[in-house]
């Protein structure tokens, strides 16, 4: 049976290359909203922190109607970090839509999720979008991604992909580079034409791969994933398993079948092959599950999800200011929090330690981790993070670390800094190539090489500096890097930060609190130049006295205090700090608060 009424289709593409502004304008063409109805800016981002920060972090699916056919779209998200999202989905669709912005071309990102696509033997319409940036290289773009296909051992079909020239934001689409398009019907009819209709045998028992989970209080966990044969109906018993058979087969039966409906969710009573479907009832479904049959036990091949490289240990808060803003502090609450994350997220890793109020969390970068992190925060929790640390690997006997694929777009005069600092963080130059007055720089550098880099390397470039990085391979051990070149300022009391204490001690350093912030000992309140660590008093007051002179009781001039965001501040913290993390406050501290402890502590360090 060919399911000509129908297709599954992904759109992949690197961070900012305009795939949510595009759905946005498939969905309007395709009749998903009324003419009267106010329409939010990139309505696929739904949750806070993809709106405010302008990213997809979960894969999201929706359907338009074109002449008859449904199009199922997955929206995919373009940062390297959440690529655990990009190839789970790939599962559920016969075609893909990749997304090169006419200006930046090919990303890493880029290759990553093409690299996925091409595996799987994927159908693929290059679309160059953004052709009416001014900056846009359309003659040179679609060299590059011939390149990029060549370089990826695509077949000869895939190499023939047919390439379409759009404007999301516009809202238009044409075939040809030289002719501006009205709308974005060509999409369509590319879609159609090219991307094979889902298959399968609509009689035969039914199989169905699970390869995403959502959960709600109110109905648990729902699996999602798409029917490969069969029909599969509410009420219908089914047996779950998986092919590695890491837990036994079990009996279930299904409650609720539910598709996509533009935005939103339709119930439906059955559903048949090539389907994407939510499916509720089945207490313990994880990613990767097959629905089969009770008489037919076929459990399908799951794709083997790249496994994650940055650790953090979140830990149990246990600060002075513990459990003075958050809802959930306990190790039980914070448990509970990671175990349930890891159903949701299959490229995050979640271990005990030797602690019981800590926890190990491995992910695919910073990024993953943070947003990890920020969100947990928003719920009410209150944790201590640890600095990031690669996760190493033992190759033949050689100790090995991860290294990441980094693009930087720099304009030409900071070239000489970014190279320096390159060089120090032990990355390896790959390619370089002029772009009008930018310059591209290809290096292959270790993972652990990058943390940290992101704010200077702003600064190095005056805000102009573009870069981004995918993991690349296992490489040997490079040898030692610098994490930082910088001290902290550490306060020397618990109490409030005064006026003239900030005075005295912005000599020293930056600060990162201003007057009234509440501070306890052993906190960091900014960093100092120089590379040890400084304590100081920002609790302390002007001694009272009955003298007064001229000039000597104007008001004291604070320079404003540098407010670190989250990833900043993960960025900062050394070994030898934790970063408090509470609904309303972030804190960077020293692991060991009291000065005079640390003191001992850092001299026995040096003597051994």
């Amino acid at each position: 049976m060919v399911r000509n009424d129908l297709r599954n289709i992904a759109i992949i593409a690197h961070v900012d290359h305009g795939k949510t502004t595009l759905v946005d304008e498939m969905l309007k063409q395709g009749g998903a909203f009324r003419e009267n109805q106010s329409v939010a800016e990139r309505v696929m981002d739904s949750n806070d922190i993809e709106r405010e920060r302008g990213i997809t972090i979960l894969a999201k699916n929706t359907s338009v109607y074109y002449k008859d056919v449904k199009i199922n779209i997955i929206d995919t998200p373009g940062h390297a970090d959440f690529g655990g999202e990009v190839e789970r989905v790939l599962k559920m669709v016969d075609g893909v839509l990749l997304l090169v912005d006419a200006a930046e071309g090919p990303m890493p990102q880029t290759r990553f999720v093409l690299s996925k696509a091409l595996e799987l033997g994927h159908r693929i319409i290059i679309v160059v979008n953004k052709i009416d940036r001014p900056d846009a290289r359309l003659d040179e773009i679609g060299d590059e991604i011939l390149e990029l296909l060549l370089d990826l051992d695509a077949s000869d079909e895939q190499i023939e992909s047919p390439v379409l020239f759009c404007s999301g934001r516009a809202g238009t689409c044409s075939i040809s580079q030289y002719e501006a398009g009205t709308d974005l019907k060509p999409l369509f009819d590319t879609i159609l034409e090219h991307i094979p209709a889902p298959e399968g045998d609509e009689t035969a028992p039914v199989q169905m791969l699970i390869s995403s989970i959502d959960y709600n209080d109110y109905v648990g966990r729902t699996g999602i994933g798409r029917i490969e044969r069969g029909v599969l109906k509410v009420g219908q018993q089914v047996t779950v398993g998986d092919l590695h058979e890491s837990k036994k087969p079990y009996n279930a039966k299904i409650v609720t079948i539910s598709q996509i409906e533009g935005l939103g969710r339709a119930n439906t009573d059955t559903a048949t092959v090539g389907d994407i479907v939510w499916v509720s009832g089945i207490e313990n479904i994880t990613i990767g599950d097959t629905l089969c049959d009770p008489e037919h036990y076929e459990p399908l091949p799951f794709v083997k999800i790249s496994e994650p490289t940055v650790e953090m240990t979140f830990s149990v808060n246990d600060s002075p200011f513990a459990g003075r803003e958050g809802k959930f502090v306990t190790s039980r609450q914070l448990r509970e929090r990671l175990f349930k994350e890891v159903l949701r997220d299959v490229s995050l890793r979640v271990s005990e330690t030797d602690s019981t109020d800590s926890f190990k969390v491995c992910g695919r970068g910073e990024m993953h981790l943070s947003i990890l992190i920020e969100n947990m925060r928003r719920e009410g929790y209150e944790l201590g993070v640890s600095t990031p640390r690669v996760l190493m690997r033992e190759i033949d006997g050689v100790m090995c670390e991860p290294m990441e694929r980094l693009v930087i777009d720099v304009p030409e005069d900071s070239t000489g800094t970014v190279m320096e600092k390159m060089g120090t963080r032990k990355g390896e130059l790959q390619t370089m190539h002029p772009q009008g007055s930018r310059m591209r720089m290809e290096f292959i550098i270790p993972a652990r090489g990058l943390f940290g880099y992101k704010s200077e390397f702003l600064t190095d470039t005056k805000g102009e500096g573009v870069m981004s990085s995918v993991f690349d391979s296992y490489q040997p051990y490079k040898g030692d890097i610098p994490r930082r070149n910088t001290g902290s300022l550490v306060s020397f009391e618990t109490g409030e930060a005064v006026t003239y204490g900030l005075y005295n001690a912005q000599e020293r350093g930056a600060l990162f609190i201003g007057a009234g912030v509440p501070v306890y000992e052993g906190m960091v309140v900014g960093a100092s130049p120089k590379s040890d660590d400084l304590v100081v008093n920002v609790c302390k007051k002007k001694h009272l006295t009955n003298t007064r002179a001229s000039g000597s009781d104007d008001a004291l001039r604070l320079i404003p205090p540098r407010k670190l965001s989250l990833e900043e501040a993960l960025e900062f913290i050394a070994d030898d700090e934790l970063l408090e993390v509470t609904p309303e406050n972030i804190r960077i501290r020293k692991r060991i608060l009291d000065n005079a402890q640390r003191a001992k502590t850092r001299a026995k360090l040096k003597e051994s």
